[in-house]
């Protein structure tokens, strides 16, 4: 499957263009158990609680586009609007064929392009998204 055809949806603002998404993992972190009776003199492993990453989307910049700014400038003392975030992988036709949905998203940091007087790229804003669950589904 390409990976350069994809779509994200933020709350809603539906199919919006980013260059790059990362970050989309999930990891269950380790319990290391021994009972004081066991006749082995080693732990048994299990699964603990589960933890996400931050999601990154990077995104060129257009004149008079200030929605992720104007999101972050709403986080006031613990209080932000959470949202969630769809990301679609598409196929040829422009269908869906995997879907990451980002519950309670919301923006934790927004990192501005770097300017270069003899610079030939276009400029990049970065947007890292905390979130508090993961979902994958196929279509």
């Amino acid at each position: 499957m390409p990976k350069f055809h994809f779509s994200v949806d933020i709350g809603d603002q539906k199919n919006l263009a980013f260059q790059e998404v990362s970050g989309l993992d999930t990891e269950t972190q380790i319990i290391e158990y021994r009972a004081g009776n066991s006749k082995d003199f080693s732990t048994v492993k299990m699964p603990g609680i589960k933890k996400v990453g931050n999601v990154t989307l990077k995104k060129g910049i257009f004149v008079k586009d200030n929605k992720f700014w104007d999101w972050y400038s709403q986080i006031s003392m613990n209080t932000i609007k959470r949202v969630p975030v769809v990301i679609k992988l598409l196929d040829e036709k422009g269908n869906p064929t995997m879907v990451w949905t980002l519950q309670n998203a919301w923006p934790t940091k927004i990192t501005g392009t770097d300017l270069k007087a003899d610079g030939n790229e276009v400029a990049v804003e970065t947007l890292e998204i905390a979130h508090e669950g993961l979902t994958i589904a196929n279509s």
